[in-house]
């Protein structure tokens, strides 16, 4: 298992010294640098697992190391400890509110900062383990508690079929589902319906849109019979931006999102009908799996034929394949899938 790096930015030479041995000693991989300038140029060339860094330091103090490392994506989200001999309020506020996650005064007590770093590195490991956005949001969540953001909110019933958002609507909160399923789509030049995610109970509906100041991107409609809880977009954007770890976090998910979404259109570009409509069965298959691995979908066919990307009677077709094969069984609209697996598979 590879150690965890911890980039030490100290100019006393006898404190950065003790600090190197303690934290050696309880088994990190440390470097150090003696002033603000040589550290942000370790930082940027090899980006550690957590800094601590000198407030008072010569040539460059330590806000502006802070400014510097936020400016730059790759150290962006860093977990940043200050360390400083002063105690004043006023220098906690300013290093606080330039978004650095703890502040440690000297002399300290050695598990003081060996806790202090604990801390920050496991929340910091648990954000970058999130897959996908609902997952990040739920991680950052015990850390902003997310709990009270959802208390005594107002909630909003949908029937089936019942349109949540338009594209191009502005909007002033954020979703998320308690009950029910919901699917985002835009229509094209044509009239025809892309269907692009599938949302379930627990997953947050219209966030980007809240947290980028823009009107919404698509349009979203409830599936089934569904219940929302109504988070305003205030209250929510606290959540993602009170601090830097999160924040940096949440625009490098951003980033692998659109990454995956040019990935998957790519796919529709290239891929058979087929293969894309097992897929998209695929998809709902994971979306509506419960306790059981026999998942029965409800789904109109043109709704699927939206996520495949094709016509409704192609899809149709597909589907009598699979059902041939006996890997799905059809009723009315309703899909049991049967052979996950063998769905899975298919290449072409």
């Amino acid at each position: 298992m590879n150690k965890q790096q911890i980039l030490v930015i100290e100019d006393q030479e006898d404190v950065r010294e003790n600090i190197v041995e303690l934290l050696e000693l309880s088994n990190y991989q440390v470097r150090s640098a003696p002033n603000g300038k040589e550290g942000v140029k370790k930082a940027l060339d090899t980006p550690p697992d957590l800094i601590l860094c000198d407030i008072m330091m010569p040539e460059m103090d330590g806000y502006e190391v802070l400014y510097l490392l936020s400016k730059n994506p790759t150290t962006a989200s860093l977990p940043f400890i200050f360390l400083t001999a002063k105690a004043e309020k006023a220098d906690f506020r300013k290093g606080m509110n330039m978004g650095a996650d703890d502040y440690i005064t000297k002399p300290f007590e050695e598990m003081e900062l060996l806790g202090a770093i604990e801390r920050r590195l496991k929340k910091y490991g648990e954000l970058s383990q999130a897959s996908n956005m609902d997952e990040f949001i739920q991680q950052a969540s015990k850390y902003q508690n997310l709990e009270e953001l959802e208390k005594e909110r107002k909630t909003q019933n949908f029937k089936k079929k019942d349109i949540i958002y338009r594209e191009g609507d502005y909007g002033n909160f954020v979703y998320k589902i308690r009950k029910g399923k919901i699917k985002t789509y835009r229509i094209n030049e044509d009239g025809k319906e892309f269907i692009y995610d599938i949302k379930k109970e627990g997953d947050f509906l219209g966030e980007r849109s809240m947290i980028q100041d823009t009107t919404r991107t698509e349009f979203a409609e409830a599936m089934e019979d569904s219940e929302l809880i109504l988070i305003p977009k205030d209250d929510f954007q606290e959540l993602i931006f009170k601090n830097r770890e999160i924040s940096g976090k949440f625009i490098k998910m951003l980033s692998n999102n659109l990454v995956q979404r040019e990935h998957e259109l790519m796919e529709m570009a290239y891929n058979t009908v087929r293969k894309r409509t097992a897929d998209s069965i695929i998809k709902l298959y994971e979306t509506y799996i419960g306790d059981t691995e026999k998942v029965t979908i409800d789904v109109a066919r043109a709704d699927l034929a939206g996520m495949v990307g094709t016509a409704t009677e192609s899809v149709i077709r597909i589907l009598s394949e699979f059902k041939k094969d006996q890997w799905i069984e059809i009723n009315g609209s309703a899909i049991t899938v049967l052979e996950p697996k063998k769905i899975k598979s298919v290449r072409f």
